[in-house]
C-alpha cells in the first residue's frame, strides 16, 4: 500500500473531528445568540453535530457510486456508537440513564433500525425511503423542541458550556460564522480523503469496501461521539454521554441515509451481508440497551467491558470473514453457543439482584 494513501486515511479521520468540532461550537453559540434555548441547542445541534462526518462520509460515497460504504458506515458508526462509545464512557464513571431515554429514545432507535432493515430487504434504499427517513428525522427533531420546552431552560445541562451571556458584536458573529463554514469545508474535505484512501486501502488488500466502511471509516466518524460521551463522563454529565449516543444513532439512519437516498437517483445498493449480519447485530445492540438501561437505571462499568468486549468480538469476526479464515466456524459457535447465552444469563441475575437490592432498600 501506498504510505500517502494512509496519510490521507489519517488527514480525512483528523479533518472530520476537528470539522465537526468546529460545526458544532460556531452553530451553538450562533443559536445561543439567538436567544434559542441551550436544552434545544443540546439534543440538536450537538448530538446532530457529532453526526456531520457520517452525514458528509455517506453522502459523498453515495455521490461516488460507493453505497457499501455510506450504509456500512451508518451500521458500523452505530454499533460502534453503543458497543465502543457507551462502554468506554462507562468505564470511566458508571452512566445514568433517565427515564426520557428508557421510555422513548432507546424505543425509537430500535424501531427506526427496524425500519431499515425493512426498507433494505429489496437491495436498495430508493429516494422514497431516503425522503420518507429524513421526515422522520424532522419529525423526532419536532418532538424534541416540543419537550425542552416543556421541562424548562433552567434544568438544562448545556447551559455552561453552549449558554451566552455578554455583548453581541459584530466580531463574534463573524467568529462563529467562520467556525460553521470553515468546519463544513473540513468535513468535505474529510470525507473525500477518507473515502478515496479507503476505496484504495480495500483495493489494495484486496477486501470489500463493505468491510472498510463497517471498520475504518466507521470508527473514524464515531470519533467526535467518542470524544463527547467521554469527555461528558469525566464531568460527571453522563446522562449527556448516552443521550449523546442515541441522538447520534437515529439521525444516522433518519437524517443521514434519508438524505443520501434522497439525493441519490438511483437509490443507495444495500449488499445482503449488511441485511443477514450487520444490520441484525445493529438491531440486537439496540435491543440489549432495554434490559442493561433498566437494570438500575445505569450502565455499570461491568457492563461497559461487556459492550467493549463485544465490540472487540464483533470486529474480529468481520476480519476472520474478510480473511476466510479456517477458524470462523469454531469462533462463531463459541460466540452463539457459549458467550452469548452467558451474557443473557448474566444479565438478568444482575437484573435481578439489583431489583431485589432496590426493594430491600425500600424495605419492601
Amino acid at each position: 500500500m501506498n504510505p500517502i494513501t494512509f496519510l490521507t486515511l489519517v488527514a480525512g479521520l483528523v479533518l472530520l473531528v476537528i470539522g465537526a468540532e468546529f460545526l458544532v461550537k460556531g452553530a451553538s453559540k450562533i443559536a445561543a445568540i439567538l436567544q434559542i434555548s441551550p436544552l434545544i441547542i443540546g439534543l440538536t445541534i450537538v448530538a446532530y453535530g457529532t453526526s456531520a462526518p457520517e452525514m458528509s462520509v455517506s453522502i459523498m460515497s453515495t455521490y461516488s457510486n460507493q453505497g457499501d460504504i455510506a450504509v456500512g458506515n451508518v451500521v458500523g458508526s452505530n454499533i460502534c456508537n453503543i458497543l465502543l462509545v457507551l462502554g468506554m464512557s462507562s468505564v470511566v464513571a458508571p452512566l445514568l440513564v433517565t427515564k426520557q431515554i428508557i421510555r422513548s429514545d432507546v424505543p425509537i432507535m430500535i424501531g427506526v433500525s427496524l425500519l431499515l432493515l425493512m426498507f433494505g430487504l429489496d437491495g436498495q434504499i430508493s429516494r422514497v425511503d431516503g425522503i420518507i427517513l429524513f421526515v422522520g428525522a424532522a419529525l423526532y427533531t419536532l418532538s424534541l423542541i416540543y419537550q425542552s420546552s416543556k421541562q424548562g431552560a433552567e434544568q438544562d445541562e448545556f447551559t455552561e458550556e453552549y449558554g451566552f451571556s455578554g455583548e453581541v458584536t459584530s466580531a463574534l458573529w463573524l467568529k462563529n460564522i467562520v467556525f460553521v463554514i470553515g468546519g463544513s469545508i473540513l468535513l468535505v474535505l474529510g470525507s473525500r480523503f477518507l473515502v478515496k484512501s479507503a476505496v484504495e486501502i480495500a483495493t489494495s488488500f484486496g477486501v470489500s469496501e463493505l468491510l472498510i466502511g463497517l471498520t475504518i471509516v466507521a470508527f473514524g466518524t464515531s470519533l467526535p461521539e467518542l470524544a463527547t460521551s467521554v469527555v461528558a463522563s469525566f464531568r460527571g454529565e453522563t446522562d449527556i454521554a448516552v443521550g449523546n449516543v442515541l441522538g447520534s444513532n437515529i439521525f444516522n439512519i433518519l437524517a443521514v441515509l434519508g438524505v443520501a437516498g434522497a439525493l441519490s437517483p438511483t437509490g443507495i445498493t444495500v449488499a445482503k451481508s449488511i441485511i443477514h449480519f450487520d444490520l441484525l447485530v445493529a438491531i440486537a445492540v439496540a435491543l440489549v440497551c432495554l434490559p442493561i438501561f433498566y437494570s438500575g437505571k445505569r450502565i455499570d462499568r461491568w457492563e461497559g467491558l461487556l459492550f467493549l468486549f463485544y465490540y472487540l468480538a464483533y470486529n474480529g469476526y468481520l476480519i476472520l470473514n474478510a480473511v476466510d479464515s479456517q477458524i470462523l466456524p469454531t469462533y462463531k459457535a463459541i460466540v452463539l453457543y457459549v458467550v452469548i447465552p452467558l451474557t443473557i444469563i448474566g444479565v438478568i441475575v444482575a437484573a435481578i439482584l439489583e431489583k431485589q437490592a432496590e426493594n430491600k432498600r425500600k424495605g419492601i
